[in-house]
């Protein structure tokens, strides 16, 4: 479980959050919706670690991670996992690498045990046999998956996805929305996704937050999601013919 309270952040004077908390449930989806500019994006930074809050507190299972030195950050972060947009893999690297890289940093383990841990993820993102690839020769869904693997691969107790589905046709994003949903699952993680594709959220919104103009605006899930009076949300979220079809 992740814990925000009250944070507001800023940039060069201008207010970008103010004043947001909020629960990430462990075990569950947690999505951070909202329109381009309105924050989830310095949000999700804000949880990393990546940006210091100005006021307010991040906590991970009553840790207060925004009092840590940086030293104490950086061993909290083993603990996570990052699946950064468009996937971020090493182009001279091959998949068995990329998903080796975290264990080569951070852990001890003989090489045999990291060849291990990484077979497992590979095969658990169903790219067994798909080691000695380079990132050129895979598809943008695959390379989704091995940035998957490569998130998973320290074991974290947190996962944290940047549009996870960015540059994906509509089944392959729907293929990583339940790939990422049954990891949560099985792995019993506090996944963290920013996202703005409304397929996603009606798919896999187990608990949701709406950003606005750097202020929380609502949270519900799913189902709550399509009934909801808040014209804001509305505007977002039956942005599309699709959408509105699904309200009539």
């Amino acid at each position: 479980m992740i814990e925000v309270k009250n944070i507001s952040k800023s940039f060069d004077g201008q207010q970008v959050l103010t004043d947001i908390s909020t629960v990430f449930e462990k075990g569950k989806t947690n999505l951070i919706i909202g329109q381009s500019g309105s924050g989830k994006t310095v949000l999700m930074k804000c949880c990393i670690g990546l940006f210091d809050v100005d006021s307010g507190k991040v906590v991970f299972e009553g840790l207060n991670f925004s009092a840590l030195s940086e030293r104490k950050k950086r061993e909290t972060r083993k603990e996570m996992g990052v699946l950064f947009q468009g996937g971020a893999l090493f182009d001279s690297y091959t998949v068995e690498e990329n998903v080796m890289f975290p264990l080569n940093m951070f852990t001890k383990m003989s090489f045999e045990e990291k060849l291990d841990r990484v077979n497992d993820v590979l095969k658990r993102v169903n790219l067994d046999n798909a080691n000695r690839k380079f990132p050129a020769e895979l598809s943008g869904g695959m390379i989704k998956r091995v940035a998957i693997a490569r998130a998973i691969a320290m074991n974290p107790k947190y996962l944290f996805c940047d549009e996870p589905n960015s540059g994906l046709d509509p089944k392959t994003a729907e293929l990583i929305d339940a790939l990422i949903s049954e990891l949560t699952q099985e792995y019993n993680m506090t996944t963290v996704i920013n996202t703005h594709d409304m397929n996603s959220v009606l798919q896999i919104g187990q608990n949701i937050v709406f950003i606005n103009k750097g202020r929380l605006w609502w949270e519900g899930n799913n189902k709550e999601i399509l009934k909801t009076d808040n014209p804001e949300l509305n505007e977002f979220v039956f942005a599309t013919e699709l959408t509105r079809r699904i309200k009539r």
